[in-house]
């Protein structure tokens, strides 16, 4: 296996400390070996050629626009506002492998340094396979299965195609972190993966897309159990919502349950039935008719209702109905929360929402989330989108937790510490958010200035302050930085003895600001 190291640097960072950030982002102890290639932006030419001229390496350097181009799974908006690209260490050792290529391991820094390992990958065919087996393959998606020198997939699938005995290899477990080492693996060779149905649809093509580039992965699809339901039941396809239970929380569910629409959840396993069943009575929706559809298009295909005769195979199909569904603007009542008190009251949630603008694919920052209202309700918005709750209180994050999987949203990422420490052990993933709210702890020293420093370009800063510190501390970053206040108060009617009086909740100063 051939390796190509990327690497980003200060100008004064030392030769030494490089060589062992290398030596430590290696995946395996033989791994130094293997290096061919060190590649970083062209700024950084002069430390890449010390480090190569130790080692016997090449060197290659490219120019920041051409790093910025390269998708990478960690970008950083403060190396972009140095050096005018997102990435230099995985961008760099991406770019400078030739072919298909994967990074074998994160992102690691340390000091003034990023280190970044990639390597060859081969071009993939994956083929979509059914519970009819081979037989209801295409001629094209056949061909593929015979011709490959590799066969990867799961056991179900592998044992669906005849004769594979010593090319097929079973997905190890947990499948995502050991895929770029196992295709390196196999670089030269024909590779053809097999998946359930459309892989395409919450399958292992979309994975592979991300991790190889849509020009190097062909799928060869087959109808998805989401069409085949659909065709079963006379649903059509664009009026349903669809919720995976495949390596996710069913939760998810809770979502999407309002009167009279159409569900479909794919089960992870022959309990899923029961546990929608479960959630249909503790929402509401007892009411709604359930089917259950298993090993559709195959030749033991079965389609009924009890949940306690269904296999590991199973769609769940979900005809609501109920009047309990919760709604998906933001804005809910205060009484959905389970809360000790520190919750952003209905109308200023509201509001706090329009300004932080949620659109399809963007995360969110909810730094002091007391509750959680703000980053679940962003979640709701759009099933896409990704949020990351800081809360200091441990007692308050299991409260978070609890509220979003209750209101639909399980995905919402926990963080339990005190900002802006917290904020600096977060997945690569979640480091560059769209948007960051501050609702608690604003004036703790570094909280502003790292939520600033992690915002991506064009992203949005919501500040919510209530007391007279963080009123002063808002105006004092207003004048330097720009953006708009505004001050909101809210009176709710209250019975003042035998009649209605106007109770005032207490003030808010919203400040807006985009980087």
């Amino acid at each position: 296996m051939r390796l190509t190291v990327g690497i980003g640097a200060r100008p004064a960072t030392g030769v030494d400390e490089l060589d062992a950030l290398v030596r430590e982002s290696l995946p395996g102890p033989g791994d130094l070996a293997e290096v061919t290639t060190v590649s970083t932006v062209d700024e950084r030419a002069a430390v890449a050629g010390e480090l190569a001229a130790r080692h016997g390496w090449d060197v290659v350097t490219f120019p920041a626009r051409r790093l910025a181009e390269v998708r990478v799974p960690s970008p950083s908006a403060r190396v972009a506002a140095a050096l005018g690209t997102g990435s230099v260490a995985e961008a760099a050792a991406l770019l400078a492998t030739p072919g298909p290529a994967v990074l074998l391991s994160p992102k690691r820094a340390s000091g003034g340094a990023t280190v970044a390992v990639a390597a060859a990958a081969p071009p993939v065919t994956v083929v979509g396979i059914g519970a009819d087996g081979f037989t209801g393959l295409t001629d094209a998606a056949r061909a593929a299965v015979d011709s490959a020198d590799v066969v990867l997939g799961g056991r179900r699938q592998l044992e669906l195609v005849p004769g594979l005995r010593h090319r097929g290899t079973v997905w190890p477990s947990p499948l995502v972190p050991a895929l770029p080492r196992l295709l390196a693996g196999v670089h030269g060779r024909a590779v053809c993966v097999l998946a359930s149905g459309d892989p395409m649809h919450y399958g292992i093509g979309s994975t592979l897309v991300r991790l190889l580039g849509a020009r190097n992965v062909r799928v060869l699809t087959h109808p998805s159990s989401v069409s085949l339901a659909c065709a079963r039941l006379g649903w059509a396809v664009d009026d349903v919502s669809v919720v995976s239970a495949v390596g996710r929380s069913v939760d998810a569910l809770r979502r999407v349950l309002h009167d009279g629409r159409r569900v479909l959840v794919l089960s992870s396993g022959a309990g899923t039935p029961a546990e929608v069943w479960k959630i249909l009575e503790d929402s509401g929706f007892a009411d709604s008719e359930v089917t259950i559809l298993e090993s559709l298009g195959g030749p033991d295909e079965r389609i009924h209702h009890d949940p306690g005769a269904a296999g590991p195979l199973t769609v769940v199909a979900v005809a609501c109905r109920g009047a309990a569904g919760v709604p998906l603007v933001p804005g809910l009542d205060d009484s959905t929360y389970d809360s000790d008190g520190q919750l952003t009251k209905r109308e200023i949630r509201a509001v706090t929402l329009a300004r932080l603008g949620p659109r399809p694919g963007e995360l969110l920052w909810d730094v002091g989330a007391g509750s959680g209202s703000i980053a679940i309700e962003w979640l709701r918005v759009h099933p896409s989108c990704r949020a990351v709750a800081v809360e200091q209180s441990a007692e308050r994050a299991g409260r978070i937790a609890g509220n979003a999987a209750r209101l639909g949203v399980p995905g919402l990422s926990v963080v339990v510490g005190a900002a802006p420490a917290a904020l600096d052990g977060l997945d690569p993933s979640d480091a560059t958010p769209d948007a960051v709210f501050v609702g608690g702890g604003f004036t703790a020293p570094g909280v502003f200035d790292r939520c600033w420093a992690a915002l991506r370009p064009g992203g949005r800063l919501v500040v919510n302050a209530v007391t007279v510190e963080s009123e002063r501390l808002v105006a004092e970053l207003h004048a330097a930085h720009g953006g708009e206040l505004t001050r909101i108060a809210v009176n709710r009617a209250a019975p003042v003895g035998g009649f209605l009086g106007w109770r005032p909740m207490l003030p808010v100063t919203q400040w807006v600001v985009s980087r």
